[in-house]
């Protein structure tokens, strides 16, 4: 094999090296600032102490400090996952807060600001969510337990090139604006675990409920999501970037619902989820032909129709071969696909609709919205 076939080899998910949060690279800049702010010298590697007991640590990127301030930063490492923030300096500058006060939060240069509610933080609180907050007052801990003192700290968190970076985040949908958030839940980057899309899912869900919006529309893609917008006239907060995630979706709007849900497909995913898949990538499954012959049929379809479908090369072909011959294949897909969307939602009584579009955003076909 020659290099370069040895570069693109596809890795097992066993052999993907793991990564770090945003939040344990925070960790880490903030204990190493509070330690050369309360001892005088930094740190070089930090550890830090993580949700589930480990202690990784971590080289510094920077340093600088003059009197009552220290500032540090460390390069975040997403192992092999694609996030958008691998590479990035997270950096943390720290002072000495009033007595009493406990560790305050803040937000520099990079970090986002928390603008509407629905999120795990305040309104005008920065970005910066639950667990890397308690590990940062870990960390904090730590250096004070060392050396005595005070436990009182401003902690400022930036990501250098942050606000750019956050433009190819959801951020701006959310209402967190100018920068990134500071995640993470066990402080470990599994690659491939899409935690980070789900967990804007989540967030997406949350934001709408907050905002008293009765509808939400969960998208396959950009072209989905637009259509399904002018569909309905929903608000930007309305629309949900659910991917391939659409059992994820539907999973979290059971135990946080809203009155009305539709999901919007491209066709070919829309097929996927007429076949009773609730994740729409590749991996977990593809077009089955055979399935859409049959619906063909049902359709109307004549003998030799049914087998043109059945050894189309995609569905993108079988949806022309049908319109072309005036057999309503999409009808069936959407109202298979709705059946499909509904066992997530079994007893919550919400309104749901599955719409499927094509290529250009044009309708499809809608199931129409009945209660799950």
């Amino acid at each position: 094999m020659n290099d370069d076939a040895a570069s693109t080899k596809i890795k097992s998910n066993s052999e993907l090296r793991r990564g770090w949060t945003t939040g344990t690279c925070a960790t880490a800049a903030a204990k190493a600032a509070a330690t050369a702010l309360v001892c005088g010298d930094f740190p070089d590697p930090v550890a830090v102490t993580l949700p589930g007991g480990g202690r990784p640590t971590f080289a510094l990127a920077r340093t600088a400090s003059a009197v009552g301030i220290a500032e540090a930063g460390v390069v975040k490492d997403a192992g092999d996952d694609p996030d958008v923030t691998h590479g990035a300096v997270v950096f943390a500058r720290v002072t000495r807060g009033e007595p009493g006060s406990g560790v305050v939060f803040r937000a520099g240069e990079g970090v986002g600001t928390v603008t509407r509610p629905g999120l795990p933080i305040a309104v005008g609180e920065p970005a910066i969510n639950p667990v890397p907050r308690a590990m940062i007052r870990t960390a904090l801990e730590e250096v004070v337990a060392a050396v005595g003192g005070a436990r009182d700290f401003v902690v400022e968190i930036g990501v250098e090139n942050g606000r750019r970076l956050a433009e190819k985040t959801l951020n701006p949908r959310l209402g967190i604006l100018g920068g990134l958030s500071i995640l993470g839940t066990t402080g470990i980057v599994v690659p491939f675990s899409c935690s980070a899309w789900i967990h804007s899912i989540h967030r997406g869900v949350d934001v709408a409920r907050a905002m008293g919006l009765a509808h939400v529309a969960g998208s396959t893609g950009n072209t989905s999501e637009k259509a399904v917008q002018v569909l309905h006239g929903l608000p930007e907060q309305a629309l949900i970037e659910m991917g391939d995630f659409v059992g994820g979706m539907l999973k979290y709007l059971k135990t946080h619902p809203v009155p009305r849900v539709t999901v919007a497909c491209g066709f070919a995913k829309a097929v996927k989820l007429a076949q009773g898949l609730g994740d729409l990538h590749s991996k977990r499954g593809s077009v089955d032909h055979a399935f859409l012959a049959d619906l063909a049929a049902r359709a109307g379809a004549d003998a030799a129709l049914v087998e043109r479908v059945r050894t189309a090369n995609s569905a993108l072909e079988v949806l022309e071969i049908a319109r072309a011959e005036g057999v309503g294949i999409g009808d069936a897909i959407a109202e298979a696909g709705w059946r499909t969307a509904a066992e997530y939602l079994t007893g919550t009584g919400i309104e749901l609709e599955v719409a499927v579009f094509d290529r250009a955003g044009g309708l499809v076909a809608t199931s129409g919205f009945r209660r799950a």
